[in-house]
């Protein structure tokens, strides 16, 4: 399985807090690995999955922060799963749904066995919250593979680029691997394919 070579991206359903999410599986059978996208709200998922398989408007994107309230699934190529995750940190979403988020997440990260890899978005122009440093340590604690992936970095100095990020790394405390990305540029694209192709080769 190689998203290098996307022959078919597809929405697969949304599963809120109070919807058991399905196991699924390739044609073969075989249970597919899922790779989550994590990270604060307005941070570009939506805009990565997008860019990244090539689907204009298969991930909905909105100017509105924290409108994903449910874990997303899209398919590609019936062999591996994108699992988006609701954005978090946002402080116009009702308590009592940022209340459900919690759990939701929580449960899906620590109890999804098929999860293979984290992709944590972070904002290359901001620093790292408190809730971005708890999130990624909680992630590393459980011995989850991650790779950091710094958006919107168009909106900086490309002579600034590998200096922020390592800044925000020494931030988060964290040694992992880590793109640079821009949907805007078309930067980080394939460096992102290459390291998620590699680790579910590898794993």
């Amino acid at each position: 399985m190689t998203l290098s070579k996307i022959k078919e991206a597809k929405f697969q359903g949304a599963f809120g807090p109070d919807v058991k999410i399905p196991v699924f599986k390739t044609p073969q059978g075989k249970v597919m690995p899922e790779i989550a996208l994590i990270g604060r709200s307005n941070v570009g998922k939506s805009s990565l999955i997008n860019h990244m398989l090539g689907r204009k408007g298969l991930a909905k994107t909105s100017s509105v922060p924290g409108k994903t309230q449910t874990v997303n699934f899209f398919i590609v190529n019936d062999q591996v799963a994108l699992a988006d995750l609701p954005g978090f940190g946002y402080a116009k979403v009702p308590k009592e749904l940022r209340a459900k988020w919690g759990p939701l997440i929580e449960g899906y990260l620590q109890g999804r066995e098929n999860l293979k890899l984290v992709l944590f978005l972070f904002d290359i122009r901001r620093e790292p919250s408190e809730e971005d440093i708890a999130m990624l340590d909680w992630l590393l604690h459980f011995e989850k593979d991650v790779i950091a992936v710094f958006t919107k970095s168009d909106k900086i100095s490309h002579s600034a680029h590998q200096k922020t990020a390592h800044q925000i790394l020494e931030h988060l405390r964290a040694d992992i691997p880590f793109v640079i990305f821009s949907t805007n540029e078309n930067k980080g694209k394939e460096a992102l394919i290459r390291l998620i192709d590699n680790h579910i080769q590898a794993t």
